[in-house]
């Protein structure tokens, strides 16, 4: 390898692409090409990053698997940079037995790392979690240190816990620094400030507030029977009801969680469950079915009462009652949590990572960009879309996909 491609890769991996870029921008054999995408992908062009990393693949001989198989890397990390999801690819794993076949561990470990974000992008926390037990984090070097404790933490946060997140934060902030790279450090920071941003809002005792997620998972912990909105459960501690298919049942009981300890009228229950102006006696009729059925539901955390005026929820044990709600009520809050990480998104990849249709993605980006509350640039399918950050909150930490077993 000649002195020029050292220098440039010296440069990517302390994160000055510049003056990489200003030692084989004019060249166009196979590592200069790979070199100069990686360079391009640190400057936000992901596009053309994916392009010079494919010719670059091609370019390298039969006899230049490890070359081939770190630009396949390389490309698999853009991808998951510019939010182009996809279905888990084959070509990663193959690429990662191949480093490893060559006692190329670092890229190894490198390809393992992408697949663990890819996991944690597309909510699946569990196996996320089995893929971390592989490492021990106190043989890898600095840079793959950070990298792992960020994933630690991001599985906390997803998990509502707040004291693991930020203990791994801090151990990835050190790492960071003892790398020595400014983007790893700067993604540290942004977590940081993540975790210390509002991430819900809590209705108690008349209040409407935001809330962090210490205090989240603090009432997680506590004998309060909670009305999550975020997931449109019903739970205490360990005990969970889902009502994430009977939206009606699901709209009493966070209307009776908001009137709680008072009762909730008759006509004011039909109007919000219903979502009809007037109340007639078939719709009290209508009412009183669906209070049946959702005590039937609660059963074993809450009862329901009727009272002279309408309906009260008592909880089993005589705890508090509160209702945990998104930072913005809004049809498609989930869709706008999602895209509020400040990334650009293909309609294909919100889907995966919502577990939705990918026609259902594209009807409510349609319908949130018409009311100017989302972006988009591009076309056909080089269309992205994004949304900038929600002020004061934390979006992405309470998605439906952030639960456990997801």
């Amino acid at each position: 390898m000649d002195s020029l491609i050292t220098e440039a890769a010296q440069a990517l991996a302390a994160g000055d692409p510049l003056a990489a870029l200003n030692r084989v921008a004019l060249r166009d054999d196979a590592s200069a090409l790979a070199l100069r995408g990686i360079a391009m992908a640190q400057l936000g062009d992901f596009s053309r990053a994916r392009v010079l990393l494919k010719n670059a693949a091609r370019a390298f001989g039969p006899k230049e698997a490890v070359a081939r198989a770190r630009c396949i890397v390389a490309d698999a990390e853009i991808a998951l940079a510019s939010r182009d999801l996809g279905k888990p690819s084959t070509r990663l794993e193959t690429a990662r037995a191949t480093l490893l076949a060559h006692g190329d561990r670092i890229n190894a470990i490198h390809a393992r790392y992408l697949d663990v974000r890819y996991l944690l992008l597309t909510g699946h926390i569990d196996a996320a979690e089995a893929a971390l037990v592989e490492f021990d984090s106190t043989t890898l070097p600095p840079v793959f240190k950070t990298v792992h404790e960020l994933a630690v933490a991001g599985i906390a946060m997803r998990r509502q816990q707040a004291k693991a997140s930020r203990a791994a934060l801090t151990r990835a902030g050190v790492a960071a620094r003892e790398a020595r790279i400014p983007a790893l450090v700067a993604e540290v920071e942004t977590a940081l400030r993540r975790l210390e941003s509002p991430v819900a809002r809590l209705l108690a005792d008349g209040e409407d507030r935001p809330v962090l997620l210490d205090a989240v998972e603090a009432l997680l912990a506590s004998n309060t029977l909670i009305i999550d909105a975020c997931r449109m459960t019903v739970r205490r501690k360990d005990q969970t009801i889902s009502l994430t298919t009977r939206p009606i049942l699901f709209t009493l009981a966070r209307a009776l969680a908001e009137a709680w300890p008072e009762d909730a009228p008759r006509d004011a229950l039909a109007v919000r469950a219903f979502r009809l102006k007037t109340v007639d006696e078939p719709l009290r009729a209508r009412l009183r079915v669906e209070i049946g059925r959702l005590r039937a539901k609660l059963g074993a955390l809450a009862n329901i009462t009727a009272t002279s005026r309408g309906f009260m929820i008592e909880p089993n044990d005589m705890s508090d009652v509160a209702v945990l709600a998104q930072p913005v009520e809004d049809k498609h809050a989930n869709l706008l949590a999602l895209l509020a990480d400040g990334e650009v998104w293909s309609s294909a990849s919100i889907a995966l990572a919502l577990g939705m249709s990918q026609r259902t993605v594209q009807r409510a980006l349609d319908t949130l960009a018409a009311a100017d509350k989302v972006q988009f640039f591009g076309r056909g399918r080089a269309r992205r879309w994004l949304s900038p950050p929600l002020p004061g909150f934390a979006t992405t930490l309470l998605l439906p996909n952030a639960l456990p077993g997801h």
